[in-house]
């Protein structure tokens, strides 16, 4: 038997024997995906109204750095093919109901740590609570019976490396150039576009 298959086992006994915490996991694997958006939206928002580019560039690049993994996430999802716990093996019991298609990596994982790097390469470590939040997240996803522990570990590895390639290209190409190239393509209100 594989340690990653071992730890998925204890895992999803804990959450079995352990209502409050199976609940708390299932709740928060439930409105993760919402509640990262949610977030880095807001933050683009805040960044907006308040003028402060740091927030809203912070955030578009979370939200590019989350597409670009998991488009990778998705090539490699299709090429490993990994089926998930609760597919391959009946003792480990999945709490939240879940198509049963390939679990490596895990989409949640790939985009939460994505979202997060980019915070913390941004913005600095007053960021971390999102990596926090993003690596609670994988554990829940382990404890339910969706993902083995490799699957949230890949899923981490690769959101953590397109948030850092995100960022070094974002920094070879000024995101004010961009902007201002933008603000050009977007005719004032009143006149009409050529």
């Amino acid at each position: 038997m594989s340690l990653d298959l071992t730890i998925a086992e204890h895992a999803n006994r804990f959450a079995t024997r352990h209502d409050a915490w199976e609940d708390a996991a299932r709740t928060f694997a439930s409105i993760s995906e919402p509640l990262f958006l949610v977030g880095v939206v807001a933050l683009i928002a805040a960044g907006t109204v308040l003028r402060r580019r740091a927030w809203w560039s912070a955030g578009l690049l979370a939200l590019v750095a989350a597409g670009v993994a998991l488009v990778a996430g998705a090539v490699v999802s299709h090429l490993v093919d990994r089926p998930r716990p609760f597919v391959s093996h009946p003792q480990i019991h999945a709490f939240l109901h879940h198509a049963a298609d390939a679990g490596f990596p895990s989409d949640h994982a790939t985009a939460a740590f994505a979202i997060g790097g980019v915070l913390v390469i941004r913005l600095g470590w007053v960021a971390a609570p999102v990596l926090l939040a993003a690596l609670a997240l994988s554990v829940a996803r382990v404890m339910i019976g969706l993902h083995y522990p490799g699957d949230v570990l890949a899923g981490a590895v690769l959101g953590l490396g397109c948030a850092a390639l995100v960022c070094f290209a974002a920094a070879r190409v000024r995101t004010d150039d961009v902007a201002q190239r933008m603000r050009g393509l977007v005719p004032k209100s009143g006149s009409s576009p050529p």
